[in-house]
């Protein structure tokens, strides 16, 4: 895979129209989390200091093609105190700019031509700009028009953050320091079959917990009680174990569980062994003996990819308890230089988030379906229309 990257020498006094994926939340006007936008400001402030005039485009939520004021940029324009223009498809303004200027646009998907795809809409977009920028990996496996459907109308590169995404998340698949090891959680196996499939072929040991790890359970014929997991995906955890044997990868279920009576985070937490979840049980966490393996597994590995988190990690340290202390480790590890680690997801990173234990790891993707996707080997329509 070769793509085409912006050289900076070249930008002075063009326009570029650089798509980011700000698509961040926000409450009350207030950025909560501004992690997508710092990871492109490395682009931005490159293409600034070398004199580009810069339009900035993105999307955040799902207005379905109607304006909606509560999806409104114009906070993150506020965040970033630059110019906000209220329609992505204003151009009065371009003749104003000056070398290094930047300026953000209003909501792409306030138009229904952004996720369709239009060519219209995509050629409107165009207009005016001498130069297009994808530094949106998080949006890169969409076929959205400001990430397909532009290219075919101006000279597209990649930023750095798309770059970074693509340099990182590749050498940990293909080039890493070994032992490999995969940890992967989250809700449903449905939705990372072929993620798993991928990693038993390239991990030296894969590591299933959450809700994931409670179908993998099922499937072996262990009780999962009253609890999330699903029963349909069966033969399909059968396959991937069975897989896993076939490519000599060690393949981690979970040993225990913290279940409740009720699904509430405010439920007691009682720990029991998989075998002997009762009926009336509701798992909502791995439990303190999987915690305790997952640490020594940690023990032995080099490079660690991770997504997902093993539990309810939103409602706090009663039901984040595994996902908080296996972070915490992957992260002292990290900054021992002992582990290379790579996490992605948005679940995940608001883990780390929430334990502060954010920059203490290697590389944190902006993605969280793309970083799915590419992992499991798909071509992600915005990177494909980059090739050279």
């Amino acid at each position: 895979m070769t793509i085409r990257v912006v050289d900076y020498n070249s930008v002075r006094g063009k326009y570029i129209l650089l798509r980011t994926d700000f698509n961040v939340q926000i409450i009350d006007g207030k950025i909560t989390d501004a992690f997508r936008i710092d990871a492109t400001m490395p682009t931005i402030k490159h293409l600034v200091s070398n004199g580009a005039r810069v339009v900035i485009i993105s999307h955040l939520g799902r207005p379905k093609g109607e304006r909606d004021e509560s999806l409104s940029l114009r906070p993150i324009a506020e965040y970033m105190n630059i110019p906000f223009i209220d329609d992505c498809l204003n151009k009065d303004f371009l003749q104003d700019m000056k070398n290094g200027d930047v300026v953000l646009m209003e909501n792409l998907r306030f138009h229904i031509g952004e996720e369709k795809n239009d060519d219209a809409f995509a050629k409107q977009l165009a207009t005016g700009f001498d130069i297009y920028i994808n530094d949106a990996f998080a949006v890169s496996h969409r076929s959205a028009a400001s990430i397909v459907g532009i290219t075919k109308y101006l000279p597209s590169y990649a930023g750095e953050l798309l770059m970074g995404e693509i340099e990182n998340i590749t050498s940990a698949l293909e080039n890493p320091v070994r032992p490999l090891i995969a940890f992967v959680g989250g809700s449903k196996v449905s939705t990372k079959i072929n993620v798993l499939k991928k990693l038993v072929t390239v991990a030296d040991t894969v590591v299933v917990g959450g809700a994931m790890g409670t179908t993998f359970n099922f499937a072996n014929g262990a009780p999962v009680g009253n609890s999330l997991y699903e029963p349909d995906m069966a033969n399909v955890a059968i396959e991937i174990m069975n897989m896993a044997r076939e490519n000599n990868c060690e393949f981690l279920l979970p040993l225990d569980k913290g279940v409740g009576k009720n699904f509430d985070k405010n439920e007691k937490r009682i720990e029991r062994d998989v075998n002997d979840i009762h009926d009336d049980d509701v798992i909502m966490d791995d439990g303190e003996k999987t915690i305790a393996r997952n640490k020594t597994v940690l023990q032995n590995a080099k490079t660690v990819i991770w997504n997902g988190t093993f539990g309810m990690a939103e409602w706090g340290d009663v039901w984040g308890k595994s996902s908080f202390a296996f972070a915490r480790e992957l992260a002292r590890l990290t900054t021992e230089k002992q582990i290379k680690s790579v996490i992605g997801g948005g679940d995940t990173v608001a883990c780390l988030d929430a334990i502060n234990v954010h920059k203490d790891m290697t590389y944190v993707s902006t993605g969280g379906g793309a970083f799915l996707d590419f992992i499991a080997g798909e071509s992600l329509p915005g990177i494909v229309a980059l090739e050279k």
